[in-house]
């Protein structure tokens, strides 16, 4: 009999949870059904009929005490968990909160234990600025858009071109003589219609950076020209936004993170200058291997989402050089300068 009541406990237990009553509701259903057993157990003389039937008050009694002290033991651990959970920013009890949708497109990341649900998370609730939408930008829009950034800004006053379709690869033939900021939103949409994006069809003049870096997490400097990139260097020490550049001529690339209000360089530290005519040869001057942008560009991605997601080591302080002629690659150590007329201030 003992054994035949604790199998219909068991199965009610189950069928209750299959049919949605929670595990505290169900808990005190059994804690009832014991209770009254051994309550008429104690109350019966041992030679009743129901009491042999039911084999005494000692198995029962040590049943409902091994069924307490576990039942007693989950809430106690249950507790304590709402406890801790109560300690978190909301941030960490809302990393994973997507929808099956978001779940599965983002599953890989969520799989990284360095990323997990909390910065895929971080990762969402981002902003990125990206200024200029050419060979390096295209390549950033690409992978911010598929990790889920929740708003990206992509500031750029130029149109597409046929010289520029060898490698930004996120335009078609058919969009050429287009507004790249424009085209560049529809290459977004079309990958992942869950992002934000707010297009600035204009150049990024000194007058405008302070305020639109405010709006933005991180700024990401893709820019082929040097005003620009000092221009974006000041209003990002300014606003104190980490600032990801990258650069490229020819065969040969380099990315770097600014931002001194972390403790490294900024751009001026690094480049204190200009440099001199003729000594910075252009991509429409010198020419650019298709796919340098590209690597360039996903490292400039990597380092990105890794300050969204603080996850892993940035290059804050150093400078990744990749020589795509010769296949190699380095990093080099880079100092924040004291003297420096934009940080030290």
């Amino acid at each position: 009999m003992i054994l035949a009541i604790l199998s219909f406990l068991v199965f009610a237990w189950f069928i209750a949870g299959y049919l949605g009553m929670s595990q505290n509701l169900r808990g005190a259903s059994v804690f009832i059904t014991l209770a009254s057993i051994l309550g008429a157990l104690f109350l019966i003389p041992e030679t009743n009929s129901f009491s042999i039937i039911m084999g005494g008050w000692a198995p029962w009694a040590t049943i409902s005490f091994i069924f307490c002290v576990t039942f007693f033991f989950r809430l106690f651990v249950s507790s304590l968990r709402n406890k801790s959970n109560e300690d978190y920013p909301d941030e960490v009890q809302e990393a994973d909160e997507f929808s099956n949708h978001e779940l599965e497109r983002y599953s890989r990341h969520i799989l990284l234990k360095e990323l997990g649900g909390l910065g895929q998370r971080r990762i969402k609730d981002s902003s990125v600025l990206i200024i200029g939408a050419g060979g390096l930008g295209a390549p950033v829009i690409q992978y911010l858009a598929a990790s889920g950034v929740g708003t990206i800004g992509i500031i750029d006053h130029d149109k597409v071109s046929l010289s520029n379709l060898q490698r930004q690869v996120i335009y078609p033939t058919k969009q050429v003589g287009e507004q790249k900021v424009f085209s560049a939103v529809d290459a977004i949409y079309r990958l992942n219609n869950n992002v934000n994006v707010r297009p600035y069809n204009r150049r990024l003049n000194s007058e405008i950076a302070e305020e639109i870096f405010s709006e933005y997490d991180v700024v990401v400097d893709g820019t082929d020209n040097f005003e620009t990139r000092y221009i974006s260097n000041s209003a990002a020490v300014i606003t104190k936004k980490h600032l990801v550049s990258g650069a490229l001529s020819q065969w040969e690339g380099q990315v770097s993170v600014f931002a001194p209000h972390k403790g490294g360089p900024c751009y001026a530290c690094v480049f204190p200058s200009p440099p001199k005519d003729g000594l910075a040869v252009t991509c429409s001057e010198g020419g650019v291997f298709s796919p340098l942008p590209g690597v360039i560009g996903s490292v400039m991605a990597v380092e990105t989402l890794k300050i969204l997601s603080h996850s892993g080591n940035t290059l804050l302080g150093q400078m990744f050089i990749y020589d795509g002629l010769k296949g190699e690659s380095r990093k080099i150590k880079i100092n924040l300068n004291k003297k420096c007329p934009i940080c030290s201030i």
